[in-house]
């Protein structure tokens, strides 16, 4: 399940209010993107991976489980490697 419009390869758009949950795990992660917060849809797109770095302004909150992600800019979301995410401004 991956609605999220590519960019590139191994790259994809985020909307500008994106929200990520990001579960951290010992073994793997798990991102699960939301296109916004306040639409109450499911989410666009679960990733089984980390996210390493975010490098677009955002609100990023702790949570016992791991973190979420508020965008409030156009970004990217890029693949690094095998399991591993990172995001970018547009």
């Amino acid at each position: 399940m991956n609605h999220l419009v590519p960019a590139a390869e191994n790259r994809w758009q985020l909307p500008n209010h994106a929200h990520l949950v990001v579960y951290e795990r010992d073994d793997r992660g798990l991102l699960t993107i939301y296109d916004c917060a306040a639409a109450q849809k499911p989410p666009s797109a679960q990733l089984l991976g980390d996210l390493e770095s975010v490098d677009a302004h955002a609100e990023i909150d702790r949570t016992p489980t791991g973190r979420v992600v508020r965008m409030r800019e156009p970004s990217i979301l890029e693949r690094v490697s095998t399991g591993r995410f990172r995001i970018v401004r547009e």
